[in-house]
């Protein structure tokens, strides 16, 4: 186990991020959600699709954790779709920032993931977790 950690305000996030993103369908099931989380051993999957809401359609995307499922799943609504759950906008950080801008940006929206955009193309290259950050911090390998 390492534990050299590695100093923020040098560190570009891609060197910490998890590589590839997991994507749910805005109509997606409580179920088809919950194991896909499983199935791939993850936290968050972001959402994308076209939203029907008060009759009009917009594209979103979102991030839908873990813990949104699970008060999905504490709330007993079983026709719950992935477009409704995602109450996390997506927030997103480029590959070039720093894990010190990328850390900020976690504590100022009140999140644990944040998607990764290429520099160049701003196209969604992976995820950064709460975790990948710390883990970088400390010199822990996950």
């Amino acid at each position: 186990m390492s534990t050299t950690a590695i100093p923020f305000s040098d560190t570009p996030v891609e060197d910490a991020m998890h590589r590839g993103i997991v994507t749910a369908h805005v109509d997606a099931t409580v179920s088809e959600i919950a194991a896909t989380l499983a199935r791939e051993r993850i936290h968050c999957v972001i959402v994308g699709g076209i939203l029907r809401r008060n009759g009009a359609e917009h594209l979103s995307w979102g991030v839908l954790s873990d813990l949104d499922l699970m008060a999905a799943i504490t709330s007993g609504d079983e026709s719950a779709r992935a477009g409704n759950l995602a109450v996390t906008d997506a927030v997103t950080v480029a590959t070039t920032d720093t894990l010190a801008e990328a850390a900020q940006l976690m504590a100022e929206h009140q999140v644990a993931h944040l998607v990764v955009v290429d520099a160049n193309t701003d196209r969604p290259v992976g995820v950064l977790a709460t975790l990948d950050v710390a883990s970088a911090a400390t010199g822990v390998q996950r």
